[in-house]
């Protein structure tokens, strides 16, 4: 178990590295230019001082080489160092720290909620095939995926302005027990609802079908019970590989739930760095992205064996 953790862990360092390297190009060889912007927003004449803005240019190592820059940044980063916001000047690594907490709070309860209501909707939409109720189910599901955060988001918060009375929209971050909590958790939860519950469903079915199922219910044993022992684990090893999958739609989701909702989280700065072309934030952000995407594929990784000991041999042997 070790050697395949370290394996996916030596996997995932050129992976990121390729990620990094791609996000410095973009940003090196990009339209905006963080000091001219910086220069941009200040009253008067000094925005055009071109003397200025190559001082603070060269201050900030912005005038070297890409492959040095890059370098140089790997080489901070390996010794903890995130480097500085070039809008605030203030730590990158307290930035992100100070927002990380909000996003992975959001991120591991939709995770949660997707769990919790997928799953059993999913088992109870394939052991009813083709009746009414698994048409609901399903046309739910199907529902929930044609409507993407961006679009459901800003709809609900319209909807809550115009119904509730002002000031009593729910805005901003209370913490994870706070109600405010319920909106975009709902919202950030809709489309992984409908892929884990449309996963569920297709894997109930094909494992229906299996003999022993059959033999299960041949016997007379209670229908719950079928579910329970014969049914449910062979369904959660693709259903689990599909929870670290979502993990990417949850990251990429919380940027605009963020926005509308008012949570000070890794999405809104994201949207903050992007439009002010602050590097070394978006360089951070894209680091803790590359490694939660890593850690819930490795974390899949573990679970196979748990749920189907074939995949712990198929391992050995490979």
């Amino acid at each position: 178990m070790f050697a395949h953790i370290l394996h996916r862990l030596l996997l995932w360092v050129p992976s990121v590295l390729l990620v990094m390297l791609g996000v410095y190009a973009l940003a090196f060889y990009g339209a905006g230019d963080p000091i001219k912007l910086i220069f941009l927003r200040a009253p008067g004449d000094v925005a055009y001082d071109p003397v200025k803005i190559e001082a603070i240019r060269d201050q900030a190592g912005l005038n070297r080489p890409f492959l040095v820059q890059f370098g140089s940044y790997i080489w901070n980063l390996l010794q903890g160092n995130f480097g500085n916001s070039l809008t605030s000047g203030r730590s990158v690594w307290k930035m992100v720290s100070a927002a990380a907490p909000v996003s992975l709070t959001l991120g591991l309860c939709a995770m949660v909620v997707t769990a919790v209501v997928a799953i059993p909707l999913g088992m109870i939409a394939g052991m009813r095939q083709n009746t009414r109720l698994d048409y609901i189910i399903l046309g739910t599901a199907v529902t929930l995926w044609a409507i993407p955060a961006y679009v459901a988001g800003p709809l609900l918060m319209v909807m809550l302005i115009m119904i509730l009375p002002d000031g009593a929209v729910p805005y901003g971050w209370g913490g994870l027990f706070d109600v405010r909590i319920l909106l975009p958790l709902t919202v950030l939860s809709f489309q992984p609802i409908a892929l884990i519950l449309r996963q569920t469903r297709a894997a109930v079915i094909e494992v229906m079908s299996e003999d022993y199922v059959r033999s299960a219910r041949a016997k007379g044993v209670p229908e719950h019970m079928v579910a329970l022992r014969h049914i449910l684990r062979p369904v959660l090893t693709p259903v689990v590989t599909q929870l670290g999958l979502i993990m990417i739609t949850i990251v990429n989701g919380a940027i605009f739930v963020e926005l509308v909702f008012g949570l000070p989280g890794l999405g809104r700065l994201t949207v903050q760095a992007l439009i002010n072309s602050d590097f070394p934030v978006i360089l951070a952000i894209t680091l803790i992205g590359s490694f939660l995407v890593m850690a819930s594929n490795l974390l899949v990784d573990l679970l196979y064996p748990l749920l189907d000991p074939r995949a712990a041999g198929t391992r050995e042997a490979r």
